[in-house]
């Protein structure tokens, strides 16, 4: 993948945007310290980039009702490239599973699961199991609390001098 070289000011309406979200140009502006309109044409050129791909707002479901969160680990019985895909096309369509990542290691992918209750978790991965998707073996971890979720440092990240 080709890296883009930004300069402060990028990085700076990155910073702004990640911590602020969607916010209006004259207030960008003020927080990266340019005028407007130049603040402006610098933003559009980092969407157009795919640099920012969307704005979010972060819920916080816990204020609205009761969730089981679960993280799965699971590894695959073999692993042809046509494995992967049958597996990672099936777990594209449920909903319940909010994030998955395929990763080296100890296991193929880690999960997160979204559920009203464990009850229905339960009933979901009876269902995955019951599916041709080529699971071997997996590893339940019930959520308890979330200790952190920060986004990146985009500043240490993508200085040169570090």
């Amino acid at each position: 993948m080709k890296k883009l070289a930004l300069d402060a000011i990028d990085l700076r309406i990155l910073c702004a945007v990640q911590t602020h979200g969607k916010i209006s140009k004259f207030k960008l502006a003020e927080l990266v310290n340019l005028s407007p309109t130049p603040c402006r044409v610098r933003l559009d050129k980092l969407k157009k980039m795919g640099i920012i791909k969307a704005y979010r707002a972060e819920i916080d479901l816990d204020h609205l009702l009761d969730l089981t969160q679960v993280i799965v680990t699971v590894s695959l019985k073999t692993h042809k490239k046509s494995d992967f895909e049958r597996f990672e096309s099936y777990i594209n369509q449920v909903e319940e599973i909010i994030e998955c990542y395929a990763t080296g290691g100890g296991c193929d992918y880690v999960m997160t699961f979204m559920s009203r209750n464990l009850s229905s978790f339960q009933t979901l991965v009876e269902q995955l199991l019951s599916e041709d998707i080529g699971i071997d073996r997996y590893f339940i971890y019930i959520v308890t609390k979330r200790v952190k979720k920060t986004p990146p440092n985009l500043t240490a990240l993508l200085s040169p001098n570090l």
